[in-house]
């Protein structure tokens, strides 16, 4: 039997990738998105996730066995992120629900599931780590626990299977996606080598010389796959991550070499104090303009290829942020991804694509 997915959020980082390799594994993909995609092999479904109705009408034909969940909308407040978000995962559940056909419902959200909400991260009882799945929900308001809640939900109303994944920051390739770390510090590496700036780490002491990993959209996008298809897997939430660990004092030097940087020392001149990228780069629209036009870059706009504000939140975080996969380890996925390479590999694509030069 074909299977059939509906991949809410298709041009975002991680729905870009998930639909990527359904198409491989000879899926039929529909990808819902606002702005029409171009990816081969994917049905596209233009609807706002924010208008019911219209999105009722966008999916009436669309009958699938697999919605995978990889999308969400920054908002001013966490009361608002809560209202906003858990409100589009209602409307797609509600949308396709006459069809009858859903048999499984993967949601991917993250690590702020134990960090908490971005109004207070970091702050307070700092959660042990690493990071596991049996950690209960924290104290907080929480758009990602309203998310769950919505899917819990649908699932005990239409009889869907559900799987929650919970990566740490993703690496992958997107335009214009509200939380992309990879093409930040690319955007970042660049605009350093070309103007030659100093390439500042622009995190916390913490995260300089403490452990951390990271999830390449590639690996989540099989990790969904896996968890949709794999009986013993099913009505469970999962971390994900690549495998590694690492020091940024180690990555921040490998990615300076890919640029041909030589990375800023991170000394007690400044260590003591972040330099958030929000400010290194504030600038910098002007000068990406000029560098696009200059080296016929595809993206004049830097606002739609960096997102300093998830990159300076991520990178300063005042404790270690490690994560344990031993929950997916047990149950068979054993994928790994070097961390490194991860990043190397985007650099190229994002070359490749003229969207760096």
């Amino acid at each position: 039997m074909t299977q059939s997915a509906l991949v809410v959020g298709v041009t975002g980082i991680v729905g870009r990738a998930l639909a990527s390799l359904l198409v491989k594994e000879g899926w039929q993909v529909a990808g819902l998105s606002r702005h029409a995609t171009t990816q081969l092999g994917v049905t596209p479904v233009t609807a706002d996730l924010r208008d019911g109705n219209g999105l009722t009408r966008a999916l009436a034909s669309i009958r699938p066995s697999h919605v995978f969940l990889c999308t969400w909308s920054r908002q001013a407040t966490e009361a608002e992120n809560i209202r906003v978000n858990s409100a589009m995962v209602r409307a797609v559940l509600d949308a396709v629900r006459p069809a009858g056909t859903v048999r499984h419902v993967g949601l991917v959200t993250g690590l702020k599931h134990y960090l908490g909400p971005f109004e207070a991260y970091g702050r307070g009882v700092l959660p042990q780590t690493p990071f596991r799945e049996d950690q209960g929900r924290l104290d907080v308001d929480n758009f990602y626990y309203a998310q769950e809640d919505e899917v819990f939900a649908a699932a005990a109303r239409d009889g869907f299977r559900w799987s929650v994944h919970r990566p740490h920051t993703i690496i992958g390739q997107a335009v214009g996606n509200a939380m992309n770390m990879g093409t930040t510090l690319a955007a970042y590496a660049t605009l350093c080598r070309e103007t030659g700036r100093p390439f500042h780490f622009p995190g916390s002491p913490v995260q300089w010389h403490g452990l951390t990993d990271m999830t390449d959209a590639r690996l989540l996008a099989r990790h969904l796959l896996w968890a949709a298809t794999t009986p013993g897997a099913v009505d469970q939430a999962f971390n994900v991550v690549n495998g590694d660990i690492f020091r940024w004092k180690w990555m921040w030097a490998r990615i300076a070499q890919w640029f041909g940087l030589e990375p800023a020392p991170f000394t007690a001149k400044n260590a003591g104090g972040i330099l958030p990228l929000e400010r290194q780069m504030a600038d910098d629209a002007p000068l990406w303009a000029a560098l696009a036009q200059r080296r016929g870059l595809v993206e004049p706009d830097l606002a739609r290829l960096a997102s300093p504000w998830h990159t300076d939140a991520d990178l300063g975080r005042p404790i270690e942020v490690v994560t344990d996969m031993s929950k997916s380890r047990r149950l068979g996925f054993t994928d790994y991804q070097a961390t490194d390479d991860a990043f190397f590999d985007l650099f190229g694509e994002l070359r490749a694509h003229r969207l760096i030069p």
